[in-house]
Formats: C-alpha cells, structure tokens, sequence
C-alpha cells in the first residue's frame, strides 16, 4: 500500500515548479481533454464531459427551482442584428467568427457565429412580450458559443467552449435587479456547496463589466497559484437593449414602458477551476458531487478465491444507496490502479483482499487528504455504506472548502497604500489585496501598472482603523471599497423610482427647503423659487442658512456645547 503522502504519479509536473505545465499535465494524464487539429480547440474526453454533465444536472435542477425554463436559440447572428446596441458590438468585434459563405455561394450578410445571445433573446422578446402578463420570461440555454481567443488553454480559454446562458426580461427595474442577485447568490451557493470552492461575491468595475451592461456581479475564486479566476457572471441590462431594440409592453396603467433584462452564465472554465483550486501533484481531486464516479473498489490478489466475490458485493451495496461506484476488476497491478485513480481525483478508494476478508473488514480511503480507516463488514455491509456516504456528503466536501478557504486567507493581504500593494506582490507573491478605492477609473488604471495586479471587483467594504481612503497616493476620497448596497447609482436611483417613495421623497424635501429659506431671508439664485422644481443650493449655503437659523432660534453654535467651546480635539472630521 501507498504511504500517506507519497507522491504517486510521475509523469505530473510538481506545482512549485511549474504550475501551468502541471496544470496541463493533469488535464492530459486526467483523461479530461485532447487537443485537435483546430487551433485553439479541444476534445472534451468522457471523464472530463462528465464531469461537466454533473455541473449541468445539479445547476439546472437549481434554476428550475427558481422558475427558470430552458430554451435553444440559433447558432448564427446576422451582423445587422448584432449593430443594434453599439457598446454591446464594439465589445465583442475583436473575438466574433464570421461566417461569409453558404456552400459556394457568398451570402448578402455575414452571420456571427454565437459569441453571446442577447441580440438574439431581444429579437425573440419584441415578437412575444406586448403586456405586462406576459413578463417576466425566465430562460436558460445549453449551448457552445465562439470567440477568436489569441492565446487558450485547456477548459480556462478556448475559441469553443461549453456554457449556460440565463436570460430574463422584466417589468421594473426592481425585478430585473433582485434577479440579477439572486442568481449570483445561487452561483455562489453552488460553488461552495458542491464544489468546495469558496468564492468572493462583488460588483465589477466599469471598465471591466460586459459590453452593453449597467453593471457586472462576478465570483471570484483563489486558485492554487494565488490567482483568481472568475467562476460565474451576472449582468443587470436596464432597459439599453429593450430601447435598441424596440421591446415595449402596456403596463397596467395601460402606459407602454420598456422592460429591463439580465444576463447570467457560468462555463466550463468551472472545470479548470477545480484544477487548480483542489488539485495536487498526484493529479486531480474531485468534489463528491460533481466526480463522475465517486468511490472505487480495488480487490487485493484478486486471483485468490472470494476476493472478486466479495468486491461485488461490497459493490452491489453501495450502487444500491445511489453511489456511483466502480469495480475494477482488470488485470492491472493494485499499485498501478492506486496511482491510476489518485490521478482521477476519485474521491473514495475501498481496498479488500484476502487478509481484510479474513478479519471482516476492508480499507476506506479518502482522496482530498490520504487518510485510511477500517471498517467493518457487517450485515448487508451498512456500516460500510453509512462511512462512505458520510465522506462523500459531509467529510470530504467540508475538509476541501475548509483547505481552499485557507488557503484564500493565507494569500490574502490587507494594504493601505500602493507601496503596501507593491511590496506585498513582491515579499509574499499572487493573492487578493484588500484595500480601499475611491471609484474613479484613474486610480484603477494605477493599479493596473502593478505587475501581476488587476482590480477583479469591489468587495464588501471591510473598514479598519486609519483605513478610510483610496489606497492610492494624492486621493483625497474617503469611499467605501464599493457603495454600500454594492449597486451603481443608477440601480439605487431605478430602484428608488420603482418603490412609489420618490414623490413621497419630493414632498417632504418641498417642505424642508420652505423652512430653511425663510421668506424674509434674501434668496440665494440656486435655491428653489415659487413655481420651480426644488434644486438643492450647495453645501456652503446650506452650512449658512441652517447657522442663521440657529443663531435666531437662541441656539448654540454646531462646534459649541452647554459649557462654552468644545475641545478641537474632539471635533468630528
């Protein structure tokens, strides 16, 4: 038998060598691609395609749980189509394939091959959604989609590639925004519940969310290396593609209003994140609930009598608890089936040979950490079957999410200046930097300059003592790491107007701009005038008048107490 630790497979590049060949490596010996004569493409194989059905049974349960219902839009995309929304073109133009020919006969149009379907849905929609009964439309295709990648990689970058595609159209803003979460949420959730993948939720920024999108909610996860990969996407449209497209509905106001949409997908870049997130130099090491086969059986001197016997049985019991269990029962040599399905990531291995059947028990192995345990063969082998499932439900998903997780947190750094960023790339290499930034796009490019440094998105703002600016040197801001709901301004101003609260707003602002600008008080020209909309003065006059009006009320200066003048120590910033 191994020992614990030992490294079985040679032919796989150690990690700390050279992780990208040990990457490719695994994705080879693994079984899960090939290449082809295609450039840029690649042969799902059948171990790495089911590992990929998983992904897609247990994902699309969870979307009809939601509401949501699969459809199949076509392949091709006539350019006049894909022009409709400029910013949504322009950010695809350099990845589309083009078709220019039918047979021999060249076409009066090109056709994009798929790169994305929103121009499609939207042509789809204009046909069917008239009234506001027929909203919302919840859909999800299964589809492969083109873009021309310069440089690709096995499942992480490809010119084809394997994805769903959620669409939803909308009434309100604020339905399409709670989508918009909500399926991040259930991106999340998945993530991290099957494939033991902690992931950090966020908004992204504006230079990097997708092309004709409001905003873009991304996952990210920490890969081995200190990278991160971006698991999952969701897109909140607005209302862009329905004005683009001409989408309108009558609302039960029987007014007509254009609906807003969302975009979420997910890939099978999901795959080359398992990779690198779980795996080790011995080769892949699979979620239970994603691994195409999750507990394998190897007899021990199978020639001896009763070893296959008893391997069948112990087989027959764990398939009948819905385990996907296998017997193999070939002619390799048990050392060579050791290394063969460490190298598959197979998560469970069960030993049994002559001297197990002996003493009544057999040997469990889990693969995420190499620890063996005997069990016993009891009656219709359930304690057997109760160990198994108990590792492949709760032991070995909770150990790898708690191994990845730690991992996140020990290349995780806390940085308060750009010399901190600097400094903490070089001494202790890739990870997450958590720090502070004021919004603008300047400051992000900064960044950027960073060797080995990009903004993936703005977090949840965790504030710290002193750590209340932009990070970045001459940045006066004091912003959060991103605004507090996470939402752009105007998602929070759509939302605002869709709650009914903004006349209620207007009205009690009326009333609290009458008071501050007494009648008898000459009037500034940026206050509001009889008959005018309320247009708000500025900050200065506003510190004035609020004064004035103390002063007349017999009140105490703002920096004065009930005892004279407050320490200036204790004056609030």
């Amino acid at each position: 038998m191994a020992k614990k630790n030992q490294k079985m497979v040679e032919e796989i590049t150690a990690m700390d060598v050279d992780f990208a060949q040990w990457y490719t490596d695994i994705c080879k010996k693994a079984e899960l691609v090939s290449y082809t004569s295609v450039k840029g493409c690649m042969v799902i194989r059948p171990y790495g395609y089911a590992i990929w059905e998983n992904i897609q049974r247990i994902l699309d349960a969870k979307f009809k749980e939601t509401g949501h219902v699969n459809v199949n839009m076509p392949m091709f995309i006539p350019e006049s189509l894909l022009q409709k929304e400029k910013d949504h073109v322009e950010g695809f133009a350099p990845e589309v394939a083009w078709v220019t020919y039918g047979g021999s006969e060249k076409l009066e149009e090109r056709l994009c091959v798929r790169p994305t379907s929103e121009t499609l849905f939207c042509d789809h929609y204009k046909d069917i959604v008239h009234s506001y009964r027929d909203l919302p439309k919840l859909y999800n295709q299964w589809v492969s989609v083109v873009r021309w990648e310069k440089t690709t990689r096995p499942f992480l970058r490809s010119r084809e590639f394997l994805w769903q595609e959620g669409h939803t159209i909308h009434a309100t803003a604020e339905e399409a925004i709670q989508e918009t979460e909500r399926m991040l949420n259930v991106y999340a959730d998945f993530c991290e519940k099957c494939l033991a993948m902690p992931v950090v939720k966020g908004r992204k920024t504006e230079s990097d969310k997708f092309a004709g999108a409001v905003s873009t909610y991304a996952i990210e996860a920490l890969m081995h290396d200190g990278k991160a990969l971006q698991a999952g996407t969701s897109h909140y449209f607005g209302d862009g593609f329905a004005k683009a497209f001409g989408i309108q509905f009558a609302g039960k106001d029987n007014k007509l209003a254009y609906p807003h949409q969302t975009s979420w997908g997910m890939t099978t870049r999901l795959i080359g994140a398992i990779i690198m997130t779980h795996g080790d130099d011995s080769g892949l090491v699979l979620p239970p609930a994603v691994a195409p086969v999750q507990a394998v059986i190897v007899p021990i001197a199978q020639h001896k009598e009763g070893v296959l016997d008893k391997a069948n049985e112990l087989y027959q019991a764990l398939a009948a608890k819905g385990i996907r269990v296998k017997l193999d029962d070939s002619d390799n040599s048990p050392g060579w089936k050791f290394a063969q399905y460490e190298m598959k990531g197979i998560p469970v291995r069960i030993e049994i040979g002559p001297k197990d059947i002996e003493s009544g028990q057999c040997v469990v192995a889990a693969r995420f950490n190499g620890e063996k345990q005997t069990v016993a063969l009891d009656e219709n082998y359930a304690a057997l079957c109760d160990t198994v499932t108990d590792l492949l439900e709760n032991v070995i998903p909770q150990g790898m999410f708690q191994k990845a997780l730690e991992n996140r947190k020990n290349k995780t750094y806390v940085c308060q200046t750009m010399d901190e960023i600097t400094q903490a790339l070089e001494e202790k290499g890739d990870g997450f930097i958590e720090a502070m930034w004021c919004g603008d796009e300047a400051c992000e490019d900064k960044v950027k300059e960073v060797p080995g440094d990009h903004p993936r998105h703005r977090g949840a703002p965790r504030r710290r003592r002193g750590q209340d600016r932009c990070s970045l040197p001459g940045s006066g801001s004091r912003r959060d790491f991103r605004r507090p709901s996470g939402r752009t301004p105007r998602e929070r101003r759509e939302l605002h107007q869709a709650s009914g609260k903004a006349g209620e707003h207007r009205e009690r602002n009326a009333g609290r701009f009458e008071l501050v600008c007494d009648p008898g008080r000459p009037r500034d020209p940026h206050h509001r005038q009889p008959g005018q909309g309320i247009r708000r003065c500025n900050g200065s006059a506003r510190a004035r008048h609020r004064q004035e009006d103390r002063e007349r009320a017999g009140l105490p200066r703002p920096d004065q107490g009930q005892h004279g003048p407050r320490d200036p120590r204790h004056r609030l910033r």
